[in-house]
């Protein structure tokens, strides 16, 4: 598979350009033209990259790739080691940040639905500049939220935060992967009993409390594995690529 073509079908899968984002979005890094076997994780650090050098990958695909805004630009110290690592190789680096996260079948918030038996039923948040984020569902029978709690912890093998702003049990909630924590007054808006997301800052705990919800915190990583699965798994079988997906495990 050609990587322009590869890169092409999945921005225009993702619709990168509906989305004012943070990084750039596709190809981060050039690496030989042909594709064949794609490692995917959830953060290009130089532990993945190294798992996909002992593959033989020719791509590496990312929810979070490089190139933030605000951070220094220099090609120094880590970031130096990251891009000789890819470039000596000949590895592709293709990154989907926002455009991963809201993707309604193959993103984050939607994969997360699946892993915790969600019915999502529409979106919030969002803008003339960009699809709204946060994902709106229903449990298909009330529970209480220490019981959330301990489903979201078997499903996603890391316990939760949970902060009981209300003793109320949880029919409808709100969902944010990743660190959208400041996404809990959308959800307040929107008469949820519930909101989870990846990180928790501090006041949030506050506003849970005091306005009657219930919040969850389930880890940014932990939150924020399946979106690369899903799309990686999808490209795959469009385009016969071997794809990987490699857990390296943060507790953040």
């Amino acid at each position: 598979m050609q990587l322009t073509a590869l890169v092409a079908y999945a921005n225009r899968l993702l619709a990168v350009e509906n989305f004012h984002d943070y990084c750039p979005n596709g190809l981060q890094v050039q690496g030989r033209p042909e594709v064949r076997t794609v490692i995917g994780g959830v953060t290009a650090c130089q532990a993945l990259l190294d798992t996909a050098i002992a593959h033989q990958a020719d791509a590496v695909l990312v929810h979070h790739g490089w190139f933030w805004k605000g951070e220094d630009p220099c090609i120094v110290g880590m970031k130096q080691r990251r891009l000789a690592t890819l470039l000596r190789y000949g590895i592709s680096l293709i990154a989907y940040h926002l455009p991963l996260d809201a993707h309604p079948e193959l993103g984050n918030n939607a994969q997360l639905a699946r892993q915790l038996d969600l019915t999502v039923t529409g979106t919030a948040g969002g803008n003339d500049r960009m699809p709204g984020l946060v994902m709106l569902g229903e449990l298909t029978e009330p529970v209480n939220g220490a019981d959330f709690a301990a489903r979201i912890e078997t499903r996603l093998q890391r316990k939760p935060l949970h902060i009981s702003g209300s003793d109320a049990p949880i029919r409808r909630l709100a969902w944010c992967t990743g660190a959208a924590q400041s996404s809990i007054e959308t959800a307040l808006q929107e008469g949820v009993e519930a909101f989870l997301t990846g990180e928790a800052s501090e006041q949030t705990v506050h506003f849970a409390r005091e306005n009657g919800l219930h919040f969850f915190a389930a880890g940014h990583h932990a939150t924020e594995r399946y979106g690369v699965q899903a799309l990686g798994a999808h490209l795959a079988q469009q385009f016969a690529l071997r794809f990987a997906f490699i857990d390296i495990n943060n507790p953040i």
